[in-house]
């Protein structure tokens, strides 16, 4: 517990579109409570970030998780962008510091780091160095996947995406910092994969246009939490030498760095886990019950 003098009320928020399933307010919740902070976070669900400027000048406003359709124009109300959401250029974290005319909202990333401690955590534990990696998309979140792999080491990074335009621009973006090799289709990909991190919903995507891309090891990531079980995590499964990271992992790995962001204090990381698989089983036996009444 922590003295709530030090901490006065605030409210955060999720910022995005079609996230009425967004298990962000269970994990940072969780946290919240279990220093006994006085804060609350909820889901602000918008077509446009303009629609929710006047929470973010609200004086009790103490920070944000930023997502699509929101992570490339949030900057606007933004008083200053860290270093590392410039080159990605998308923001999924917005923080206050400060209050009055000394009050500054600044723009950063935590898609990025939460990856990045994925990826060498577990070549670490491997004792090896990934050499080739392969993004599939080229949204906000791809941005984070691409240099998350550049910081891990990855000299060989591949970017597949539907509109090849978007990823010439995605590459562009990262000439001055990292070169990034576009290819048009996923057959066109030259060099077997050590990691591969997916950025598309899954439910735009199957099972069987990934089938070609595992070599004998590597680590492949999901970004997409919904469903959990996402058709790239089975395709990768399915081959021996692969591990598989969830979307929800990715979730609570970037939640953890936005938590530190957000109160200076260390992130219960059992605590915020345990609340969504609590969220899960809850879910579940909904679903049980819905389909037993059926």
């Amino acid at each position: 517990m922590v003295s709530t003098n030090i901490y006065p009320p605030k409210s955060f928020h999720i910022f995005g579109k079609g996230i009425a399933f967004s298990v962000s307010p269970t994990i940072h919740n969780a946290g919240f409570e279990h220093y006994g902070l006085p804060y609350n976070y909820t889901i602000r669900e918008s077509d446009s970030i303009d629609e929710v400027a006047s929470l973010i000048s609200d004086e009790r406003f103490g920070g944000a998780s930023v997502t699509m359709p929101h992570k490339l124009q949030v900057h606007k109300f933004c008083d200053k962008q860290t270093k590392t959401a410039q080159l990605i250029g998308a923001i999924n974290t917005l923080i206050v510091e400060g209050s009055g005319e000394q009050r500054t909202v600044t723009g950063d990333n935590t898609d990025w780091s939460g990856l990045y401690s994925i990826v060498v955590s577990h070549f670490r534990q491997k004792e090896q160095q990934p050499n080739v990696g392969l993004v599939i998309g080229a949204g906000g979140a791809s941005r984070a996947a691409l240099y998350s792999m550049h910081q891990a080491g990855i000299k060989k990074i591949f970017l597949v995406n539907r509109t090849l335009a978007t990823a010439e621009k995605v590459k562009h973006d990262f000439s001055q910092a990292f070169d990034i090799k576009v290819i048009a289709r996923l057959e066109d990909l030259s060099d077997s994969p050590d990691v591969i991190i997916g950025t598309v919903p899954a439910d735009t995507t199957s099972e069987s246009q990934f089938s070609s891309l595992f070599g004998p090891q590597g680590l492949c990531v999901d970004m997409s939490y919904k469903p959990r079980q996402t058709p790239l995590l089975t395709a990768a499964q399915k081959h021996q030498g692969w591990d598989t990271v969830t979307g929800v992992e990715v979730l609570l790995a970037q939640a953890f760095d936005q938590f530190r962001l957000w109160t200076k204090l260390e992130p219960p990381r059992e605590v915020m886990a345990e609340a969504i698989a609590a969220l899960d089983k809850k879910r579940q036996g909904a679903a049980v019950v819905q389909s037993g009444m059926l």
